[in-house]
């Protein structure tokens, strides 16, 4: 009783079970009745069609001729004068006396049933006046016996019976194979479930239909999918952390041990040693960025929004840039109209740029060029950063903004990225309700824009969005 499938079944057989009895009776008496019914019309019709013959010649020979015919048929006649005295009778007198000694006064013409109760009596019966020039001459009683009545229904209750028993095997059967459809879906659900806790996210549901099953089915098969790319990501991202970890942490105890154990010059002591800043630094940007992305996960990263006067910001952006760029003998170029304003953390919104002309720096060769441009477009703003490097490859496009994802991981490493800071800026861009679209094209160079909804500054410094 454990299962759903004896449940179901068991539910649904007794429901039906219920109704297919309840209607099996109704249909058993209403049968019965409306066959008992017939037979009294057909025994009053027949009595007063005798009496039509009696009331044209009502004489001992008609009498006896009436009688004579109903002894040869299942009904039977007894045919009394106006005082109840027998003159004629196809069955013992015995039998009926307790009929015919019934009061017949005031009966219409049209005849009475005289006995209805087929259950317990021995006979059916019905009384017919026989009325000659307006004065009632006698009766005639119309009998039949209620064995045949009780025989009809006893073959009604057989075919009853039999088709009741058909009728509770196919619903049986129909049952069971129907709890079986609903319920196979749900035990291979639990079956999915079952293995999703286990930690197996390897799970395959057939889609069974539109309805509420397979719309669940559908569910539990996205969940599984969602946990085991969860899974893989997780696995990626405590591989990549280790990997990031392992590599600074490697250098700074290899070079510490260098200069702590050997005697070394004052110029290799010096080179050493700024490789061991070089990597504690790469190991603290790591940290950082860890605890950013940390903090993002956690919804606990607050933008604290004011409104920026996009001219200056950026001036002041192309005044700390600019020294890089003039480094790798790249040039870079700066668009941005008087006028423009933008609601945003004015730090974060630094992070995002920095991480994309950092990158701009990164994947360019000495000679390319780098052209930052702002523009006011339908209430919207587009801040636009475009280089001439090395691209990236289309098939890596999808994929840029995943943590730890790198086009080239040798060359990266070499470069001293970590793949975590274009996931940083798409999340900041994100968290400003901001969008992000890159556009590359390798050995052409790539083309980073962001987009954030607009803001009007007035007389009063209020903002209109």
């Amino acid at each position: 009783m454990n299962k759903l499938s004896i449940k179901l079944g068991l539910l649904f057989f007794l429901i039906i079970f219920g109704l297919e009895t309840f209607m099996f009776f109704f249909l058993h008496s209403a049968l019965v009745e409306s066959r008992v019914e017939e037979e009294l019309i057909a025994l009053q019709t027949r009595g007063n069609s005798h009496r039509s013959i009696l009331e044209k010649n009502f004489d001992d020979e008609i009498i006896s001729h009436v009688t004579l015919m109903e002894s040869e048929a299942n009904t039977d006649v007894v045919i009394t004068d106006k005082n109840g005295e027998v003159l004629n009778s196809s069955i013992p007198k015995e039998r009926i006396t307790n009929y015919i000694e019934r009061p017949v006064n005031d009966i219409s013409w049209e005849g009475h049933i005289l006995e209805d109760n087929w259950k317990e009596e021995a006979f059916i019966s019905t009384v017919s006046p026989i009325e000659i020039n307006g004065q009632t001459a006698g009766h005639v009683y119309m009998f039949q016996s209620t064995e045949s009545i009780h025989s009809l229904i006893n073959r009604l209750n057989d075919h009853f019976l039999l088709t009741g028993l058909i009728a509770v095997c196919l619903t049986f059967v129909i049952i069971i194979i129907l709890s079986k459809a609903l319920t196979k879906p749900l035990i291979k659900m639990k079956e999915a479930t079952s293995k999703i806790s286990k930690g197996d996210f390897s799970v395959s549901l057939p889609k069974s239909g539109n309805d509420e099953l397979g719309n669940l089915a559908e569910s539990i098969q996205l969940l599984a999918n969602d946990l085991n790319y969860l899974k893989q990501e997780r696995n990626e991202f405590l591989a990549s952390i280790s990997h990031e970890l392992r590599t600074p942490l490697t250098y700074i105890k290899g070079y510490t041990d260098i200069v702590y154990k050997r005697d070394l010059s004052n110029e290799d002591r010096d080179k050493y040693l700024n490789i061991i800043l070089e990597e504690t630094n790469r190991l603290s940007d790591l940290v950082k960025n860890l605890f950013n992305l940390a903090k993002i996960d956690e919804n606990s990263f607050v933008i604290q929004k004011e409104l920026l006067d996009l001219t200056d910001f950026i001036d002041k952006i192309e005044q700390k840039f600019t020294p890089a760029f003039q480094e790798k003998e790249m040039r870079f170029e700066v668009d941005c109209p008087e006028g423009q304003v933008l609601m945003a953390d004015p730090s974060r919104l630094e992070q995002i740029i920095f991480n994309l002309l950092d990158n701009a720096i990164k994947y360019s060769s000495s000679g390319d060029k780098a052209i930052l441009t702002v523009r006011n477009n339908n209430h919207t703003i587009h801040i636009t950063i475009k280089d001439s490097g090395k691209g990236i490859p289309e098939k890596d496009i999808p994929y840029i903004f995943e943590r730890f994802y790198r086009v080239d991981k040798s060359r990266t490493r070499a470069l001293g990225g970590s793949g975590m800071g274009l996931a940083i800026v798409k999340e900041l861009v994100h968290a400003h309700g901001g969008t992000i679209k890159i556009k590359s094209e390798e050995n052409k160079g790539t083309e980073f824009e962001l987009i954030f909804i607009g803001a009007d500054k007035n007389e009063n410094n209020s903002i209109s969005r």
